[in-house]
């Protein structure tokens, strides 16, 4: 277990990720590894093998971008509704452990709280609409009304614009290293991945930047 020390002193704005650090990643990994693909074999009368072969390369020549996260983009690539498959399984839409926990304790401490997602805006009006973490945010911000995804620094850029914050006084958390890559070069001074954003998947071993185990452990107390 890492030992994460940050100083809420120094920290006025904290900026979170949604899929695989606010939420569990495994109702997006579900549905782009087994649910799509099941029902693209049915609509095309191939075998669950045979869709996976012809759609996970398209899927990863998409990783990074914008269009990757797009759900219009992929319901027209794929010829399904792709908002109406995420709702046959909204179900499997969680919050992971001691989140609301400490969103509340931020709000006590007077932080403000964004949240930064690359999630297309259907996709967060559902999980939104399923776990009602959006109360605990001063803003709700979506890449897609930059055109440009959290890994470019153009994002970085559109977003000091629209929310300015202090990039010494900034802690973000998100699970993907590429775009706390991006936000370390921007600036942004305090960084922490996600060490299991899928409950059911392995434990990362990233060594690049801290990664949190659990919010409890980063809950401001008296400061």
């Amino acid at each position: 277990m890492q030992n994460i020390s940050l100083d809420w002193n120094q920290i006025d704005t904290v900026l979170l990720d949604m899929d695989g650090t606010l939420l569990d990643l495994h109702f997006d990994n579900h549905f782009w590894q087994h649910h799509v693909l099941q029902r693209y074999a049915e609509l095309n009368q191939l075998t669950l093998a045979q869709a996976k072969a012809l759609l996970m390369p398209r899927f990863h020549a998409m990783t990074g971008k914008l269009e990757w996260y797009c759900v219009d983009y992929w319901s027209e690539q794929l010829q399904l509704d792709i908002a109406a498959l995420k709702q046959e399984i909204a179900h499997l839409i969680a919050i992971r452990p001691f989140v609301v926990e400490f969103l509340d304790a931020l709000r006590r401490h007077h932080k403000r709280v964004i949240m930064v997602t690359n999630a297309h805006q259907k996709s967060l009006l559902l999980k939104m609409e399923r776990t009602s973490l959006d109360r605990h945010f001063d803003r709700l911000i979506c890449s897609h009304d930059f055109g440009y995804p959290k890994e470019t620094p153009e994002f970085w850029q559109l977003l000091q614009q629209q929310e300015p914050f202090v990039a010494a006084n900034t802690l973000l958390i998100d699970d993907s290293m590429p775009i706390l890559r991006a936000a370390a070069a921007y600036g942004i001074a305090w960084l922490l991945g996600i060490q299991q954003p899928d409950s059911q998947g392995a434990l990362r071993t990233d060594t690049e930047f801290k990664l949190l185990q659990s919010f409890n452990d980063i809950i401001p107390s008296a400061l």
